[in-house]
Formats: C-alpha cells, structure tokens, sequence
C-alpha cells in the first residue's frame, strides 16, 4: 500500500468514528449531552410527564427551600416568581401518571397530568411545628406548550418536601441557629418529623 492511501485510509476511518460520536451524543436523547442542554429539558418531542417528574422530583429534594432553588425549577414552570409560603406539606413519596389515557387532554399542546402524593403532614415556617396528618393528595399539573417547550402553568402549590430532607434541614437550621430557644424549637421540630418517616 503506497503511503498517500495509507494516509487516506486512515483519515476515511477518523471522519467515520468522529460521524458514529457525534451521532450517538448528539442524536440519541437519553445520552449525557441531551441531558445537560444540548437537547432542550421541556421538549415537545419528549412526554409532557417528564417535565412535571422532573419538578415533582425537585421539589422532593427541597429545591424550593431557599432562594436560589427557584432558578432551578425555572425550566419546569411558566410563573415568575415564588409566593412566600406559610407551610410546607411533607411527603413520604409521590408518583406521577406517565399513562396519558390518566391524563386530561385539552389538546395537543395542553393536557393536565396529575400526582399522587403519600402526604406525612404539614409544617408550619412560622411556627417550626409539624403537625401529622397522613392522607393521600391529588394534585392535577396543568402542562402545556410555551414557546416550543412543555411547561408547568400551575398550580402553584405549597412545597412538598420530602421527610428525610426536612429532618436535614430543620437539624442544618438548628446548628446554625444563634438563639437557644429557637434552636430548641428546631430540635422539636427535627425529632417530630423523625417519627414521621
């Protein structure tokens, strides 16, 4: 083989693995570089169930705890701001319905979705008391497309945050908390909600 097609050759086999790469990272949506925002979060061609997954998941873990947490959901939801909320509900789980015949459809860009949450109880933010009250709660997402992406337009429901981040952050607040008797309060706080998990 003369030295001109060896090079040729070897360059003909470059261009190819380079095209099968691209392909699998940029063409496949389950791969990371879809999921880090080479292919938008809300989608149309995904289900409009992922987007109320991804916040119903979100919100599990507390993102709605502090301020910055609403950056975070901002590609989920269609309001533009966080009401100030006087309670928070907590949960043991939740489970979404991905089967669209659970759904409302309204059309084909606009559906309600709903979520079923295992509710543990209420918190108060401006008391630090968890009040148990274990039930089953129905809340049906309204997702519908704005500006070519599945967004959630409401409701704008209180926090429901998992048990086991509220006991972190009731035990976080309690060590950074300077006054006694507030801390005392937290400690309450943490171990009432222990006995909730």
């Amino acid at each position: 083989m003369r030295e001109v097609d060896a090079i040729a050759y070897v360059r003909r086999g470059v261009w190819w693995i380079v095209l099968v790469v691209l392909v699998v990272f940029f063409g496949c949506p389950d791969s990371g570089f879809a999921q880090t925002g080479f292919s938008q979060v809300g989608s149309l061609k995904r289900s409009p169930a992922d987007i109320v997954k991804r916040y119903v998941r979100l919100d599990f873990k507390g993102a709605r705890l502090d301020a910055m947490g609403f950056d975070v959901l901002a590609p989920y939801i269609n309001w533009k701001e966080e009401p100030v909320w006087g309670q928070i509900v907590i949960i043991q789980g939740s489970e979404v319905a991905e089967d669209y015949r659970k759904w409302e459809i309204i059309d084909n860009l606009d559906v309600i979705i709903p979520v079923t949450f295992q509710v543990r109880g209420v918190v108060d933010m401006r008391t630090a008391v968890f009040t148990p009250d274990e039930r089953t709660e129905e809340v049906r997402f309204h997702v519908t497309a704005v500006r070519n992406n599945w967004r959630i337009v409401g409701p704008v429901v209180p926090p429901h945050i998992g048990v086991t981040r509220m006991v972190n952050f009731a035990r976080e607040a309690g060590i950074h908390e300077k006054d006694d008797e507030r801390r005392g309060v937290l400690a309450v706080l943490e171990g009432s909600l222990r006995k909730a998990k």
